[in-house]
């Protein structure tokens, strides 16, 4: 008689669990379920409306790029790779954080390709949206400035190399240097250009390093990491010499 009782009372309490349960269910799949979202392109029924399809793909395909075309072809490559430089050889991993390095790189981007964004928005991005002039010569007025600070950086023995590997015939110009050949010359320039200055950063801090590591050892303080006791006096020797100052002015005027 027990079990009966036990087992009628166990189907009613899951009975109704599951009505209980069971609403819920239906509103959560209610809630979660997600609207259809479709982009498309109608279909061109002449000429220029195929035209107009392909010049939104390749403004879509550009703008993806824009990113790798501001840390290629501008000042930011060699700003970013001399701030992490010196804050390794600092010994401080996180300060300033990459946030902080990143938004002085850009910046200081900005600040040092203003001429050349000006010249671009001068001569090429006016005149296109007033109508003056095509897009083709309005993509070849943005490349000028580009490809003038691009030259003005970049190394002759870098520039001759992607030239020979491209096969290209030897220019006797610079508007024949092909601007594929350009890029990777003035990355492969500027990381040399950063390596340069980031030694020339690094051996103060690793002079303090190794007198810190000789005076521990002498002392018989084997144990205590020398790091440890460097890090403030480099701290103090990077502010008493306003290390930001100097090496920001530098910075910017190796690209005058």
């Amino acid at each position: 008689m027990k079990r009966n009782i036990i087992g009628r009372a166990s189907l009613i309490t899951a009975v109704a669990a599951t009505a209980l349960v069971a609403p819920s269910l239906s509103f959560g799949a209610d809630a979660l379920s997600l609207p259809n979202v479709s982009l498309s392109l109608g279909g061109a029924s002449s000429p220029q409306g195929l035209a107009t399809a392909i010049q939104i793909i390749l403004l879509m395909t550009v703008l993806t790029l824009a990113p790798a075309i501001l840390l290629l072809m501008t000042s930011f490559t060699r700003i970013v790779i001399v701030f992490s430089i010196l804050r390794q050889a600092i010994g401080v991993q996180q300060a300033p954080p990459n946030q902080v390095v990143i938004g002085l790189s850009l910046f200081l981007t900005f600040f040092i390709m203003s001429p050349a964004f000006n010249t671009i928005n001068q001569r090429a991005l006016k005149p296109y949206m007033e109508g003056a002039i095509n897009q083709e010569l309005a993509l070849n007025n943005a490349l000028a400035p580009l490809r003038e600070f691009m030259l003005r950086n970049t190394r002759e023995k870098d520039l001759d190399l992607f030239i020979k590997l491209s096969k290209s015939p030897a220019p006797h110009t610079k508007a024949d240097i092909p601007t594929l050949a350009l890029i990777p010359a003035f990355v492969t320039s500027e990381l040399k250009t950063a390596f340069q200055i980031g030694f020339l950063i690094y051996l103060p801090f690793l002079v303090i390093d190794m007198v810190v590591a000789s005076v521990l050892m002498s002392m018989g303080m084997m144990m205590l990491p020398p790091v440890m006791i460097s890090l403030p006096f480099k701290l103090m020797l990077f502010v008493l010499v306003d290390g930001w100052y100097l090496l920001v002015g530098s910075l910017v005027q190796s690209f005058s």
